[in-house]
């Protein structure tokens, strides 16, 4: 097994990496970072980290052509918020600026993956692509409002991975695509909300990384194109 996890300095990135050591012994692991250098623990294990930026086109083709041949590919890349915005309450909140790059962040990486891995997937004869959602993307399951920009760019994140596993369904006919919800997850992106989780669906990232690897493991490309939560349960788009 090869498999790349971009954004693995982050919280569920990490957690990933780790779980990915302990679960499948002998799997080659592959990691981008940004902004965030890995944990010096993870730094000491068997793991090829690349500083990538992944709204860069040119970053994403280049590694590409460096790591060759993958099994997997998990994207953990997300935006909710930064120190000056937190999410919209109301309308009146949109500010453009926040809402482009929050759409830029959730949702090119994807793009710029799928696009410039495709030939990587090929030989593997039980390939994922997965990335990480929230439920809060799905439109059928909006009761609450708000949040309009990460509820926006999730739901074009949903609708670029289903659209992606529609067309790879000719040119990758092994491969699985799919959109996974990790759960409430206590990492920095959820930590200006967590006083309002109950504490047993405020997960930690281990936890949720265990059961992502569960979920991953189990898709097969008769399943691909569909919105799963951490369980395994379908979500409605």
């Amino acid at each position: 097994m090869k498999v790349l996890i971009a954004g693995g300095s982050g919280g569920i990135g990490c957690a990933l990496v780790q779980s990915i050591l302990d679960e499948m012994p002998g799997t080659e692991i592959h990691a981008t970072f940004h902004n965030t250098s890995p944990e010096k623990e993870l730094q000491s294990l068997p793991v090829e980290w690349h500083k990538l930026d992944l709204t860069c086109a040119e970053s994403v083709e280049g590694l590409s052509r460096q790591i060759g041949s993958l099994d997997w590919i998990v994207n953990t890349v997300g935006m909710l918020h930064t120190d000056e915005h937190l999410p919209e309450k109301s309308i009146t909140q949109l500010e453009p600026a926040f809402f482009s790059r929050t759409v830029e962040v959730n949702v090119l990486p994807t793009l710029l993956l799928a696009g410039c891995f495709q030939n990587n997937l090929k030989s593997s004869d039980s390939a994922r692509f997965v990335s990480i959602s929230a439920r809060v993307g799905s439109i059928g399951d909006n009761r609450l409002g708000g949040w309009y920009s990460y509820r926006a760019s999730k739901a074009a994140l949903n609708m670029v991975l289903k659209t992606l596993s529609n067309e790879w369904k000719r040119k990758l006919p092994n491969c699985c695509v799919a959109a996974l919800h990790p759960g409430t997850v206590a990492t920095h992106l959820s930590e200006p909300f967590q006083k309002n989780v109950p504490a047993e669906k405020l997960f930690s990232a281990q936890y949720s990384a265990e059961q992502l690897i569960g979920v991953i493991r189990d898709l097969t490309a008769e399943r691909s194109g569909q919105f799963l939560a951490y369980d395994g349960t379908p979500i409605p788009w």
